[in-house]
């Protein structure tokens, strides 16, 4: 029907409204969930705010397939330092546990509290490493196989990014204390849940390796400014080796392999990875003097 027809025909495009459908639809009808809030959109994922039984929710679709692969870990973390799942259709989509608690480790960084944010990190990533009863899952990545970037951009770009794979490769060739990883450990993914269940973790990847490789993502964020504040790396720094008991020396290292890697993947993606440079010179010099 051209334009200029329907407009006169008001029925018609009520009938069609009604007819559109949006991603949530069939798991809102299929776990019985209402709506609660602003559909959320991010680059791999769609997500809406719901309640479920009379409780807040909150309804993930994963578009990307490694976005799909999350909930290995949550469902294996079982609610323990990390979302609860309360439903999975084991196609990427996940009914999780909404945090409603009013603190934000983002804020808290930008606000004078970095060190008090960054040991929260430190307790939520312990706990995410401590033992569990049951095995892993099946399907976890290892670190030599996430890194698989860094050698391309290191053979391409020369320089810091070659002396980082060159750290990489010394880790990777001795791995210590393996444990299920977050994989994308930061300030946004790591929430306040109330009183009674306190900070719990979101969105995690699919990595099995070194712990220290969840700790080093945290030195970046939650934005450059906030990061490369005077001070604020070796603050950081002490707190993470302080409540991770990680060695100084290994914790630089995992900064400079990670971030190298990260540089890659901003590389990849057609973007400058200033501040993971600037960060990456830091713990250079630091491990430089050790």
């Amino acid at each position: 029907m051209p334009a200029s027809d329907s407009s006169r025909y008001p029925r018609f495009r009520r009938h069609r409204r009604s007819r559109m459908t949006t991603p949530y639809d069939r798991h809102l009808a299929l776990w019985n969930l209402s709506a609660d809030g602003a559909p959320i959109h991010t680059h791999s994922s769609d997500l809406l705010p719901v309640r479920h039984e009379g409780r807040p929710a909150m309804l993930k679709i994963a578009r990307e397939a490694e976005e799909k692969r999350g909930g290995l870990l949550m469902n294996w973390w079982d609610g323990d330092g990390a979302a609860r799942v309360y439903a999975d259709d084991g196609e990427g989509a996940l009914l999780l546990e909404r945090a409603c608690g009013p603190r934000s480790l983002v804020q808290m960084a930008r606000n004078g509290q970095d060190e008090e944010a960054t040991r929260v990190l430190c307790g939520a990533i312990a706990r995410l490493h401590a033992p569990r009863p049951q095995p892993p899952p099946d399907g976890l990545a290892g670190l030599r196989e996430w890194f698989a970037d860094l050698p391309v951009y290191a053979a391409s770009h020369g320089g810091v990014l070659r002396r980082c794979w060159e750290v990489a490769q010394e880790l990777l060739d001795d791995p210590r204390e393996v444990v299920p990883l977050h994989g994308d450990i930061h300030h946004e993914n790591v929430l306040d849940a109330g009183p009674q269940r306190g900070w719990i973790a979101i969105d995690p990847k699919r990595v099995m390796g070194e712990r220290g490789f969840d700790y080093a993502n945290l030195f970046t964020d939650p934005d450059g400014e906030t990061a490369l504040a005077p001070g604020n790396f070796e603050r950081r720094l002490a707190v993470v080796c302080e409540h991770a008991r990680i060695e100084r020396r290994r914790m630089l290292q995992w900064i400079v392999a990670f971030q190298g890697l990260s540089a890659a993947w901003f590389l990849s993606d057609a973007e400058q990875p200033d501040k993971e440079f600037a960060i990456i010179g830091k713990a250079l010099n630091e491990l430089d003097r050790v």
